[in-house]
């Protein structure tokens, strides 16, 4: 049997740069063994270890005898799938990220037609959105970093570490990736990392995968209704009328599709409010970073740009950095005009000259509710929204009276959608504050740990429309701004310079993920009320991130697998 062998190499020895021959003489001196005696290695992961006194990489392998046969690599091949017989069931999948793609390979290994359908547009014309967005246009409702092939993750970074998926699980994503042209190092890597350079071509990849294996691909195809008969989905209804019947449809649409959400309420399904997360992005200047969390050691060994993880209790929630890009850029992120949302990005070399991370405060569906809301400042925030926009998130009714009036609930309960809301709010705010052309507005992170209101100016900064210097306790509600005030003050003290005058927030990061759930039996994956639905992925409130998405849309697709009799699997190659 190989036996797994952990051991520590200096900072100059990066373990994906050693040939096999260095890794099992590491291996062999760990356990104090010859080399000789030992046959092939493999890599299984690999992480580094900066802390003072601590310094090195951090390896694990699986070391094989002379006699032992270790299993061949992971493919870099794309996989060919037949494609299904002409009797087989349609499914319809809605969203064309990480949730649909792998929902719709799933489907077709296991024998089903598939439609999937993406409102946005296809990787390389979506560029030219994007790069319009990056001059302060208007982003096209159908088009930006957030809708469009592939997803958000496709143009913002392409992290894959996760916490939520099963390491079996989330190995056997990272390897569909490696076969549609990822680096093998995701394999290994404790941050594992496409680059949204890279992205794209793997999500082109994965488009050709599909259509050779027989699914029907449709971009610019925004599904504005479901077909209902009898509390089950019969298929969908496109924006331009045309109808498409299916046996069950997979609704993979994304964070920041709201419009679907309501789709889906309004044909029966049955939503509920889930916890967020909202706040600001931080951005300083990589070298800071570097110098101080290695101490000049980047100066003569391979590592990579520095990165941070932060957390902190402010009473009873947690603020904590989020999305951390180490040589990343922050982009513009809205998907309707008037409104200003910002995340990060970076590319494979990660070699940007910033550092930047949303910096974010835990909500949970109680925060808006009576007096606890009150505190946390929300009717002051809806009213002025109101005010600015016509939206109809925040003029609707609810059972605690008119959105626009800053009306809050007694319980969760009573309005579902009251964290869309405030979430919408602080958007349209912001871009208020910012001024228009996509700019947003900003402070430097020393003028907002002190609090005197001064709106200093602004910094450079990677984010191209620009920032507008303001006091962001004038943008931010109290409850917000005083939790991130607290923790910017805490962080410094771990990170000597981070409230300091060369770090910038840039208002506001408000995407995290969903504040809607749709609910799901636990058995089948069916929309609550609604028979033959499945919710998928980020958007339906059940992953957050690449990976987690990812392995929630083929759940999806095993359930439909399950209903029809099939099995998954069955057009595995």
């Amino acid at each position: 049997m190989p036996r797994e062998v952990s051991f520590v190499l200096p900072l100059e020895q990066e373990p994906r740069s050693l040939r096999e021959g260095e890794l099992r003489f590491a291996a062999a001196r760990a356990l104090g063994e010859p080399p000789k005696d030992f046959g092939a290695v493999r890599l299984l992961r690999y992480s580094l270890d900066a802390r003072p006194g601590h310094e090195g990489w951090r390896v694990t392998v699986l070391l094989y005898g002379q006699e032992e046969t270790p299993p061949p690599v992971p493919a870099t091949e794309p996989p060919r799938i037949p494609p299904p017989p002409p009797a087989a069931p349609r499914v319809a999948v809605v969203g064309s990220g990480p949730a649909g793609l792998f929902a719709a390979l799933e489907l077709l290994r296991g024998g089903l037609h598939v439609v999937l359908l993406e409102r946005g547009r296809q990787v390389q014309p979506r560029r030219r959105d994007l790069a319009a967005l990056n001059r302060g246009a208007d982003p096209d409702p159908d088009s930006n970093y957030c809708h469009g092939e592939g997803g958000a993750g496709t143009y913002s970074d392409g992290k894959l570490y996760t916490r939520s998926v099963p390491r079996e699980e989330a190995r056997a994503i990272l390897e569909e990736f490696v076969r549609h042209g990822a680096p093998e190092d995701i394999l290994h890597s404790w941050r594992p990392h496409i680059g949204s350079n890279r992205l794209p071509q793997v999500v082109e990849a994965l488009r050709r995968t599909l259509q050779d294996a027989g699914a029907e691909l449709r971009f610019e195809a925004r599904v504005e209704a479901l077909l209902t008969d009898r509390g089950r989905v019969r298929g969908v209804r496109l924006a331009g009328g045309e109808e498409l019947e299916a046996e069950a449809v997979v609704l993979a649409a994304g964070h920041s599709a709201a419009d679907s959400l309501r789709m889906a309420e309004a044909a029966g399904a049955v939503l509920v409010p889930k916890g967020f997360a909202m706040g600001v992005r931080i951005e300083h200047p990589q070298p800071w970073l570097d110098a101080l969390q290695y101490r000049g050691a980047r100066l003569t060994c391979p590592l990579p740009p520095a990165f941070y993880e932060l957390r902190a209790q402010s009473g009873e929630r947690g603020v904590y950095s989020f999305c951390m890009c180490p040589g990343g850029w922050i982009v513009p992120c809205a998907t309707r005009p008037g409104q200003v949302v910002v995340n990060g990005m970076s590319l494979s070399r990660r070699d940007s000259p910033w550092a930047n991370s949303g910096l974010v405060v835990e909500l949970r569906p109680e925060d808006w509710c009576g007096r606890r809301g009150g505190r946390f400042g929300w009717p002051a925030l809806l009213r002025e929204a109101a005010a600015l926009d016509g939206d109809p998130l925040l003029h609707g009714e609810t059972r605690a009276g008119k959105v626009a009036d800053g009306r809050l609930p007694e319980s969760p309960e009573e309005d579902p959608w009251f964290g869309a809301r405030v979430q919408l709010a602080l958007e349209v705010v912001a871009a208020h504050a910012g001024g228009g052309a996509g700019r947003v507005p900003g402070q430097r992170a020393d003028l907002f740990a002190a609090g005197r209101g001064e709106a200093g100016e602004a910094r450079p900064t990677s984010y191209r429309p620009g920032v507008t210097a303001v006091d962001l306790d004038a943008v931010l509600p109290p409850g917000i701004a005083r939790r991130l005030r607290e923790a910017l003050v805490r962080f410094d003290r771990r990170l000597p310079g981070f409230a300091g005058p060369e770090g910038q927030l840039h208002g506001v990061e408000s995407r995290t993920s969903s504040p809607v759930r749709i609910l799901r039996d636990r058995r089948s994956g069916e929309a609550e009320g609604l028979r033959g639905l499945y919710p998928a992925g980020e958007g339906a409130g059940y992953a957050g991130g690449i990976v987690s998405a990812a392995a929630d849309g083929r759940r999806a697709a095993r359930g439909i697998l399950l209903s029809q009799g099939q099995s998954a699997g069955r057009n595995r190659r």
